[in-house]
């Protein structure tokens, strides 16, 4: 077995993986689900269906809308009851599907005629992923299809899926780990043929050493194949982080993981890719944690993407009803966002839902900044958080891009390393956010011009 790896920078936030001993369990059908068209990064899918139209589970609802985008697919047969704007749990308000779940319908089985995905050529396998909607199931929801397809010239030689799980609470990759082992080892064979790679790297942090013992197994006598133990520390699952950790590689600022020859995948991606090739089955479901004082069943479930996350709650056991809910948070304490609306759905990229009591949502008290450096030591990009927070406090956005705030990962090690209780991550990500956004103007200005 090859020796922990790291990178420089991070934190030792408590790991709180308190429902790692669960097994994975499979709730009940929803009633009704609500199906964004937008669940991933790029375009959003196009839907030609109207309401009263009945769909039957595994349904294309809506096609991919451009190279960057992926289909949407009916996670229950049903009829379309509603068709227009609805709450997204990221925020904002976007077109979606409603289905109304037929209880007396049958579903396809997938798993009837299973074929050897191995055997396809590489096109085949590319274009069932494509059609399946898989996405990164790590929380980045970026188009798998198109992950796979570098630009020409661009040689891909190393593949490395995401284990690590660094944030705290999750667990649901650990659990994917541990249950559906052989899908994940088979999933990152077929990437590593679509993208003809020779090295492939199953990075697990060393804290769950059951994951690597087990997937060490099934990966022995697998040439180009490793188990790579990476050592505890957040945010070690980051992209750029994981690959100089494993590699030594470093990706350049402005740069991305295939400009070194590298692609990075998640584990319940690879599990899907699995799923995906070998029997056609779509993404219809997803793994989500459920953790916090406020919930009655800490654990992890298999739930029908498009669940209402009330519904998905309750469906567990409910919440705890002498602990009062202070806050929820879509995903890890780190980078997750905290719910405005328990009536939004979940969504391919939702990994954990946390249900937190005032004890476990307590703020640090903000006393301003002590020009410590802890940030700085803690930044994993090698950037000076106190000299951006100083400039976006002062509104010089254009000085914190030339100081690299664009580099920012958004991890929050600045803001939970801050003994003063600055919300750094939040100010940097309010000003990249002005910043993109003025230069999307300064260009189409530019092109009215022409």
């Amino acid at each position: 077995m090859l020796a922990p790896k790291t990178f420089f920078g991070g934190i030792h936030p408590p790991t709180m993986k308190r429902t790692s001993d669960k097994p994975v369990e499979r709730l009940p059908l929803p009633d009704k689900v609500v199906l964004h068209l937008s669940q991933h990064i790029g375009a959003p899918a196009k839907s030609g269906l109207q309401i009263d139209d009945k769909v039957t589970y595994g349904q294309v609802l809506a096609e991919a809308g451009g190279f960057v985008s992926a289909p949407v697919h009916a996670t229950v047969s049903g009829r379309i009851i509603a068709f227009g704007n609805f709450k997204h749990p990221l925020g904002q308000s976007s077109p979606a599907i409603v289905i109304e779940r037929d209880k007396e319908a049958r579903e396809p089985v997938y798993s009837e005629k299973p074929v050897k995905g191995i055997s396809l050529p590489p096109a085949e396998i590319l274009k069932r992923i494509k059609d399946a909607g898989i996405v990164g199931l790590g929380g980045a929801a970026f188009p798998t299809h198109v992950k796979l397809s570098p630009p020409p010239g661009v040689v891909i030689d190393t593949v490395i899926l995401n284990g690590a799980e660094c944030e705290p609470c999750l667990t649901s990759d650990y659990r994917t780990l541990l249950e559906q082992s052989e899908k994940v080892v088979d999933g990152l064979k077929l990437v590593m043929k679509v993208l003809n790679a020779k090295r492939g790297f199953i990075a697990i942090e060393d804290n769950k050493q059951e994951a690597i013992n087990k997937i060490d197994e099934i990966v022995e006598g697998l040439f180009g194949i490793d188990v790579q133990p990476v050592i505890t520390k957040y945010p070690q699952g980051g992209e750029k982080q994981l690959i100089k950790a494993v590699t030594g590689r470093e990706v350049p600022n402005g740069k991305l993981p295939s400009d070194v020859g590298v692609v990075v995948m998640n584990v319940t991606t690879s599990a899907a890719v699995s799923d995906a090739v070998n029997y056609c089955m779509p993404l219809t479901e997803k793994t989500v944690t459920l953790a916090g004082e406020c919930v009655k069943n800490p654990g992890n479930y298999r739930v029908r993407i498009g669940t209402i996350i009330s519904d998905f709650i309750q469906m567990t056991g409910g919440l705890k009803e002498d602990v009062p809910l202070k806050k929820v948070i879509l995903g890890g304490p780190m980078m997750g966002f905290a719910l405005y609306d328990l009536n939004t759905p979940i969504i391919k990229g939702t990994s954990g839902i946390l249900c937190w009591s005032e004890r476990e949502a307590q703020m640090k008290p903000r006393t301003g900044c002590l020009r410590c450096g802890k940030c700085v030591e803690a930044c994993p990009m090698g950037l000076e958080p106190l000299v951006l927070d100083a400039l976006v406090n002062a509104k010089r956005y254009e000085e914190a891009e030339k100081e690299g705030i664009l580099n920012c990962v958004n991890c929050g090690c600045c803001a939970y390393s801050c003994p003063g209780g600055n919300p750094l991550v939040q100010n940097f990500i309010v000003a990249k956010n002005k910043i993109l956004a003025d230069k999307k103007k300064q260009a189409v200005a530019k092109d009215n011009k022409k």
